[in-house]
């Protein structure tokens, strides 16, 4: 029989971290047909040109909540061959979400108020079936998005009654596909939550077998401790831990990657535990008053009174001003940043660590975005598998893929196999390089040569085809 397509010529990397083999991979529909030396006669026939292909990345950690609603070509991400996104991490989600008041930081990395319009999960899920996005989409619910759908303020621990409404809209959501419940707990509106309201609404997670992902309490000094109360929570309700952009931030905590990840490997030998880390010694949120260190450079991304101020350096406002740098990052506030706070050998341990997987943690709404929105997958397979050898290029896709797809359950996806979805990504390995800087950080990578989303051409020749073929996935229990 007749395919539809004929991938020829081309190295293949199946996803497992197995080295590559010379051959072609066989598409029909959606599903990939056959791997290996195929000579099927097919509708379409491509030339790799000796050049790799993988398994679609999988963006595991993502703030494309409301972007992939107004976009959806999602040029970003098709650019660097991703062809599923997670979305709903760090405690915020798109839905379910209800805005009664001002939006708290930091739903508003998502968007505006007027987009957060889906009281139900299920009116977000049928946004994104309306919206029909060029890639998947997979969606945890935020805990801070529930917090702010029930609490008249956040600066407090929920009420057993609210954590009973909470309760209710969690179960809805995972009843209708989201893969878990994350938690943002080192921003404000969720810093107040108490470890036990986090377990009280993370009991909904285990019928399901669902994900508790979370960014940490706290990242910086008292990181080993907010790492245990992670590991407490999806130990106390057994399911698996994802802990999101695993660092050692500000100056006074650097080098101590070998006690995280020492901790990670003991977490990891009792209980399912997984994390993230973005390939760049520079973090990007909101502006926090905590997280100001005057030895740190600090670059503004945007500023709701000044907007005159985006792409400047804190200290450099300051010093415009004649105020300290904490004054002049108040006065800024509402605002975004860019945090210069980690030291390279550090996301270097952390990134080559078996159990981590590539997520960019990029923020589609901010102006001036950190350039891991465009830049981090192409960035681990040029510079730190191919130049700077951290790990081979096999080990750096699957941790893009397979690694990804056991961990939130994407059961045929994440490898190319016959019988798998035909996510796909043709690229040239001896050039594919990130280009987006912080300076000029909406640039897309080098070398990405061809993405197929469910069997369907969505980027070639540096652009998108048009073709919009991505799904919402719902989660499937089994994955722990």
């Amino acid at each position: 029989m007749e395919c539809d397509l004929l991938i020829d010529n081309v190295s293949i990397l199946d996803g497992t971290g197995s080295e590559p083999c010379r051959g072609s991979v066989a598409v029909r529909g959606a599903t990939i047909e056959a791997v290996g030396k195929n000579s099927c006669a097919a509708k379409m026939v491509i030339d790799g040109r000796g050049h790799a292909l993988a398994p679609g990345f999988i963006d595991v950690h993502t703030h494309d909540d409301l972007y992939l609603l107004r976009s959806p070509q999602m040029l970003p991400k098709l650019s660097q061959g991703v062809t599923t996104v997670i979305v709903g991490n760090c405690g915020i989600s798109g839905g379910p979400a209800t805005v009664k008041h001002a939006l708290p930081d930091p739903m508003n990395l998502l968007g505006e108020s007027s987009e957060f319009r889906y009281p139900k999960f299920r009116d977000y899920v049928e946004a994104i079936e309306l919206a029909r996005p060029a890639v998947n989409v997979a969606t945890l619910v935020g805990h801070t998005t529930l917090r702010n759908n029930h609490l008249d303020r956040l600066d407090r621990v929920a009420s057993r009654d609210e954590i009973d409404k909470m309760k209710k809209e969690l179960s809805e959501a995972l009843a209708n596909g989201a893969l878990g419940l994350s938690t943002g707990l080192a921003y404000l509106s969720a810093n107040s939550a108490s470890t036990e309201e986090v377990i009280g609404l993370a009991k909904t997670l285990t019928p399901a077998s669902a994900i508790y992902a979370t960014h940490l309490r706290s990242e910086s000094n008292a990181v080993l401790a907010a790492f245990d109360e992670a590991c407490t929570i999806a130990k106390e309700v057994d399911v698996r831990v994802v802990v999101s952009h695993l660092k050692c931030a500000g100056i006074d905590n650097w080098n101590r990657s070998p006690e995280l990840l020492a901790a990670l490997d003991r977490a990891r030998a009792q209980q399912p535990t997984a994390c993230d880390c973005y390939p760049y010694t520079a973090s990007s949120s909101t502006l926090d008053l905590r997280q100001v260190d005057e030895r740190v450079k600090i670059t503004i991304t945007w500023s709701d009174p000044h907007s005159e101020m985006a792409g400047r350096n804190l200290d450099d406002i300051a010093q415009q001003w004649n105020i300290t740098q904490l004054e002049a990052a108040r006065c800024l506030q509402p605002a975004g940043a860019v945090y210069h706070c980690i030291a390279e050998n550090d996301m270097r341990n952390i990134l080559r660590h078996p159990a981590t997987m590539i997520g960019s943690d990029g923020l589609p709404s901010d102006p001036r975005p950190h350039p891991r929105l465009w830049g981090t997958f192409p960035r681990v397979l040029g510079k730190y598998a191919r130049e700077e050898k951290l790990f081979s290029l096999s080990e750096a896709v699957r941790k893009m893929t397979s690694l990804p797809a056991e961990c939130f359950g994407f059961q045929d996806r994440g490898r190319i196999h016959e019988g798998f979805c035909a996510d796909l990504v043709l690229f040239d390995p001896d050039t594919v390089r990130d280009t987006a800087t912080f300076s000029d950080p909406m640039r897309a990578a080098i070398g990405i040569e061809a993405v197929w989303v469910n069997g369907v051409l969505s980027y070639q020749n540096g652009n998108t085809t048009g073709n919009r073929a991505g799904r919402f996935l719902p989660h499937s229990s089994g994955q722990n």
